[in-house]
């Protein structure tokens, strides 16, 4: 089997990971994958330092029609089964091709749990007769897809996949306090995801307001998008500057895990949270807003504790819990070391083959 991905996006998330996790996984199973990424993307430097077979297209807009031609001729050179179209643009470009003449069946992965737009393009995109299946990341988005296009024969879930061993024997505790001069009588507790709406860092900081009058400890807040500007003035207005850390984005994530104690998840909405599994793979306590997915691997008193989103009052009660009691603490992250192993790349990707198999019995 021979696979076309399609990566519209321009930096490295959750998405892009998994991606990559999808690839190296599928060639253990026998599969090729080729890629269509983004010129000058981070996943299309992945690519060439991998070796994935590849080619670069702007990927400019929805109608690039540019783009769809050579995602076209490149299909006609080479014998796909699928197509997997991994974002929302590369779905609108795959839907393109296929309207220029593009023959190869589609596979459209699903990752955000914002509801589906009304308009009549998006509806064209999700019913089109080309999409075999719609995989998404959790049963929350399924049930999204589902309320919107109405054909359930086509939505399935396959969960996200972490690779269990990534921070084996990695991160050297007390890294971040020292670079960042940060005392060892000051607990540490942050949040890993990119500053974007839906991650509602506002909710965080919140939470982080009432914690300060409360502990003592420092807040970071690993990550990078288009709302640090606006989270920074909000740092500010909440007269946080000397409490809150930002880190900007980091490639030493498993050194901000070693010195945490206790991740603060606040997203509002949430395919899944690849995070928090590899968060729990590391063995980190979890507090989390319940956001889109969360609550199908986050689950409140067994290998986490969660609060309703933008609740910033039961989050900060949290954190305090998860900090004052170490039995409760113990449980939780023994559970989720446990429960995280039926979450392997390993697992995902054999899902995904035999969603690709199936298909292919679709016509």
């Amino acid at each position: 089997m021979k696979i076309l991905h399609l990566s519209s996006e321009k930096s490295w998330r959750g998405g892009e990971q998994q991606m990559a996790y999808l690839i190296e996984e599928l060639k253990v199973l026998g599969v090729d994958s080729c890629v269509a990424a983004r010129s000058g993307s981070a996943f299309e430097k992945w690519c060439l330092s991998n070796k994935i077979p590849l080619i670069s297209i702007p990927f400019k807009n929805d109608f690039d029609l540019s783009s769809a031609l050579k995602v076209k001729a490149y299909c006609r050179n080479n014998n796909f089964d699928f197509i997997h179209m991994h974002s929302s643009r590369s779905h609108s470009l795959a839907i393109l091709a296929n309207t220029l003449g593009n023959t190869v069946p589609l596979i459209l992965a699903r990752r955000v749990d914002f509801p589906l737009k009304k308009n009549y393009f998006s509806k064209k995109k999700y019913s089109h007769p080309a999409i075999k299946k719609i995989i998404c990341v959790s049963n929350k988005i399924k049930e999204l897809v589902i309320d919107s296009t109405n054909q359930p024969e086509k939505c399935t879930t396959v969960y996200d996949g972490v690779d269990l061993h990534r921070f084996d024997g990695l991160g050297a505790k007390g890294t971040i306090r020292k670079e960042f001069g940060i005392a060892a009588d000051y607990k540490l507790i942050g949040n890993i995801a990119a500053i974007a709406p839906h991650k509602d860092y506002f909710t965080f900081l919140d939470t982080v307001k009432i914690l300060s009058q409360k502990i003592k400890a420092k807040y970071l807040i690993a990550g990078e998008g288009p709302l640090r500007e606006e989270i920074e003035k909000r740092i500010i207005e909440l007269n946080l500057e000397k409490d809150v850390i930002v880190l900007g984005f980091r490639k030493d994530v498993e050194n901000v895990f070693a010195d945490l104690d206790v991740l603060l998840y606040t997203s509002k909405e949430e395919g899944l949270g690849s995070t928090l599994l590899d968060a729990m793979a590391y063995g980190l306590p979890i507090v989390a807003a319940e956001g889109g997915g969360i609550p199908e691997i986050v689950k409140n008193e067994f290998n986490g504790l969660t609060a309703p989103i933008q609740d910033s009052k039961k989050l900060s009660e949290h954190v305090l819990r998860m900090l004052d009691d170490t039995t409760l603490r113990e449980k939780l992250v023994n559970n989720a070391k446990n429960f995280v192993n039926g979450f392997s790349k390993q697992a995902m990707a054999k899902q995904t083959l035999e969603v690709y198999m199936q298909s292919s019995n679709i016509k």
